[in-house]
């Protein structure tokens, strides 16, 4: 078992990338049979595993951030489907039950992008350090 400091494994790392891939795979095809989703594109961004595999944390973003509200509640309607979809792709011991989230680092990124360029931040960047003797 890893320590509390090091992070995921290598093994969940992989197995997250694989879900990602094979859902994002399902979603660029329009192989759910959903309106909502059929008329939106969805990234498939990050996926966390549990320690055990058995649950995986989805992190998604819909073109432009429009609509996410409905994309997620669309994918929670068809989480069945989809968990059912990733197992049969992926051989694992269990299917890993499947949770949908908004990924929020894109907006996280964008505000702190937005702080950095207010011209008062700015100012200050600009400024030499005082060396000190």
């Amino acid at each position: 078992m890893p320590a509390p400091n090091e992070g995921p494994s290598v093994r969940l790392l992989r197995v997250g990338e694989q879900v990602r891939h094979v859902l994002s795979d399902i979603l660029q095809r329009g192989d759910v049979h959903d309106d909502v989703l059929a008329s939106h594109v969805v990234s498939v961004t990050e996926v966390l595993m549990s320690p055990d595999l058995r649950h995986a944390t989805v992190f998604i973003k819909s073109l432009l951030g429009q609509d996410e509200e409905a994309v997620l509640k669309a994918l929670r309607t068809n989480t069945a489907f989809l968990q059912r979809e990733v197992a049969t792709r992926i051989r694992l011991k269990y299917a890993a039950k499947l949770k949908f989230l908004a990924d929020e680092s894109f907006d996280e990124g964008s505000h702190i992008d937005k702080l950095l360029r207010d011209p008062k931040v700015a100012r200050d960047l600009e400024q030499p350090e005082i060396e000190e003797d």
